[in-house]
């Protein structure tokens, strides 16, 4: 039986532009799911024997949750803000555990290495110091400098991105980062992951960007390169769940988002995906 620090919890389980009447069959932590549209165009979704789900529309894509969650779904006040285009980048599916693609989505390091003279190149491959804290029960790394060759599809040159992170929710994770066309602002990339099983998971990203030029395809396609990149590495990770015991992998002075990721997993009591112990 699962901890209701894991069934209390929004998760994603697809695009609600998608749905139609006949609807599709998906999973939630082990659990068949169906989520179609009702006859008044609502979202609707239905679990084992027949049971109602709870349902929430945000952000593109519609939420649920295989228990009742205590709160709304975490806010994105940039989803609210006027001139941004909204970009439903579509699914991945990653053969890993959704607490692995988050993490891996908060690391910095591999980016001259997987997402090469995109993301980053050598020779400019050091981390430099960064911050983290916990804000009203959330992970927070500010400060994040790093090189980029093609930083975002607007980008029409190299420079130094500055980031935000934020895990809001144990599979999702927003990030902010330098938006060139207008630099007084943030774009915003979300990872949305739904855990189909703890070492399977779908990953939804979605984008809330000031970029007037870029076709809607090519915003799709280069964020879908660079998760694909990612997912070669995803899917060789061993062991295939994260490791949530400190004496189980070395981090450096690089992985100190990781660091604070796992940890408040642990305090949270989040463990589905998770391995406790060495095996």
């Amino acid at each position: 039986m699962m901890d209701n620090a894991m069934i209390n919890v929004w998760y994603p389980i697809g695009l609600f532009s998608q749905l139609d009447a006949a609807g599709r069959r998906t999973a939630l932590m082990g659990e068949p799911i169906d989520v179609a549209r009702d006859t008044e165009g609502n979202a609707k979704v239905i679990g084992r024997n027949g049971r109602a789900l709870p349902v929430c529309v945000r952000y593109g894509h519609v939420w649920s949750s295989l228990g009742i969650p205590q709160k709304p779904l975490f806010a994105i006040p940039e989803a609210d803000q006027p001139g941004r285009r909204f970009v439903d980048v579509g699914v991945i599916r990653v053969r890993c555990s959704p607490l692995r693609a988050v993490e891996n989505f908060l690391d910095i390091a591999h980016f001259p290495f997987v997402h090469t003279d995109i993301l980053g190149a050598e020779p400019n491959t050091e981390v430099q110091n960064y911050k983290v804290e916990i804000r009203e029960d959330e992970v927070w790394a500010t400060q994040v400098k790093f090189y980029q060759p093609q930083a975002a599809k607007s980008a029409s040159g190299g420079i130094t991105t500055e980031y935000m992170y934020r895990v809001p929710a144990p599979t999702c994770s927003v990030l902010y980062k330098t938006c060139p066309p207008r630099p007084s602002e943030w774009d915003v990339i979300t990872l949305f992951v739904q855990p189909l099983a703890e070492d399977l998971c779908d990953v939804w990203p979605w984008m809330a960007l000031f970029d007037d030029t870029t076709s809607m395809t090519d915003l799709i396609h280069f964020q879908q390169t660079i998760f694909l990149q990612d997912r070669s590495i995803l899917e060789n990770q061993i062991p295939r769940l994260l490791p949530l015991d400190p004496g189980m992998e070395i981090p450096t002075r690089a992985d100190l988002t990781s660091v604070a990721y796992r940890r408040w997993l642990k305090r949270r009591n989040y463990t589905y995906g998770a391995q406790l112990v060495a095996q």
